[in-house]
């Protein structure tokens, strides 16, 4: 199991959003760079970066930060908001993003998700969101019709290195990771399943680490660890642990 420390990118500063609202956004840090930074030096191997103002206008728009934050570390970096065609998928790869995440445009567009899979294999994700089991797309400021798992089969052949599965009515609010909708996800497709939103203190990493959840791949944590809820040194100790078990 992966344990990504989240950078949510806002007007190029790093914040927190409560729910996906744009309005409830906290500012953690105005150098992103440096907060990546930090993130290393506390021991995390891999950096969840997604562009707020991205998804919401389609395309790229913080990615002055995002570069600033590639030049400032080593480790790999998963990148989404505003990917929504092929060109913008291998311009970040170029750039050195490890991994992209499709979101809106895996839910309207699933052939350029599976187009992207099949000629950077292993580089592409998908991140869906969803309120009430139903996929939302721009920013989460729609809801489709769709569930969470009727998109995930869609890709299940298509060769995505993972779903990324949000719950947004946790999102930024420290109610713990919805655990069991996220390993009711895993059990039903073959492609891993990264758990996101809610994820508050070192209990929900516990969890992470119980058999039920064996098939998880990994979990974003974003405010428990600017609020200083969840220590990275105790949690990093226990995934470590439960590898060499």
């Amino acid at each position: 199991m992966i344990l990504f420390p989240a950078i949510d990118l806002k007007n190029g500063q790093c914040v927190r959003l409560e729910q996906g609202d744009m309005a409830r956004a906290t500012v953690f840090n105005l150098n992103p760079a440096a907060q990546a930074q930090s993130f290393v030096e506390q021991g995390f191997e891999y950096l969840h970066v997604v562009d707020l103002d991205g998804a919401f206008a389609g395309k790229p728009v913080n990615a002055q930060a995002v570069e600033a934050m590639l030049k400032a570390i080593k480790i790999p970096v998963q990148l989404g908001g505003g990917i929504r065609d092929l060109a913008t998928v291998e311009a970040w790869l170029d750039k050195g993003i490890s991994r992209v995440i499709i979101g809106t445009a895996a839910v309207r567009d699933p052939e350029l998700v599976k187009a992207a899979a099949k000629k950077f294999p292993g580089r592409v994700a998908v991140g869906l969101d969803a309120r009430d089991g139903k996929v939302a797309v721009e920013g989460w400021a729609e809801t489709s019709q769709v569930t969470v798992l009727e998109i995930a089969q869609r890709f299940e052949d298509a060769g995505v290195a993972a779903i990324i599965f949000t719950d947004i009515a946790r999102d930024g609010l420290l109610k713990g990771l919805n655990l069991d909708a996220t390993i009711a996800l895993a059990d039903a497709i073959s492609i891993p399943v990264i758990a996101s939103g809610g994820l508050a203190s070192i209990e929900d990493v516990k969890a992470m680490l119980t058999p039920r959840a064996r098939k998880l791949a990994g979990a974003i944590a974003g405010r428990a660890l600017y609020d200083g809820r969840l220590d990275p040194a105790a949690a990093l100790t226990l995934i470590r642990d439960a590898r060499r078990s």
